[in-house]
């Protein structure tokens, strides 16, 4: 009965907060360091971050509570998986805009470049924790798909 209770565990809580935390930290990354390249304002870098982790976690939230009501699937209740996934993409964005309420641009992109690290090797441990993803693996998919998408927000902060 005990893997009866993890699996429903993993479903119901882990997997949407692992959604959401994956959404958060790599769908905000792009326009959170373009910014920061093309004003050379962290504070204008950290709105933007602060408008896409919130607008990313509402829209997750819902996403996530209208894909199905969870009697079907067994993937829970919707409104508790929205909410788990509507809060976990917002932390996920905040993460690495907070570095952006430092005024130095530079230091404030030192900060954030550490934080997204350490977002994806959280992201990718807690997919070999909880998904049973080889660790080896799961930390190359995390960190090439985050990569392509924070080089794209630094090359775009550069034109």
């Amino acid at each position: 009965m005990a893997k009866r209770n993890q699996a429903t565990f993993v479903i119901q809580k882990v997997q949407p907060g692992l959604l959401g935390l994956m959404d958060g930290s790599v769908s905000t990354l792009a326009p959170i360091f373009a910014t920061a390249g093309l004003t050379g304002q962290p504070i204008k870098a950290f709105y933007v971050g602060l408008a896409a982790s919130l607008g990313a976690g509402v829209s997750m939230g819902l996403a996530e509570a209208l894909s199905d009501d969870g009697t079907v699937t067994g993937r829970g209740n919707p409104i508790v998986r929205g909410s788990i996934t509507a809060f976990a993409t917002a932390l996920g964005g905040m993460l690495h805009t907070l570095p952006f309420l430092i005024n130095d641009i530079q230091q404030a992109l030192h900060f954030a470049y550490i934080v997204v690290i350490c977002e994806l090797f959280v992201i990718a441990i807690i997919r070999y924790r909880f998904m049973k993803t080889p660790l080896l693996k799961t930390i190359l998919q995390v960190i090439v798909g985050g990569g392509i998408v924070f080089l794209l927000g630094i090359y775009l902060g550069h034109i």
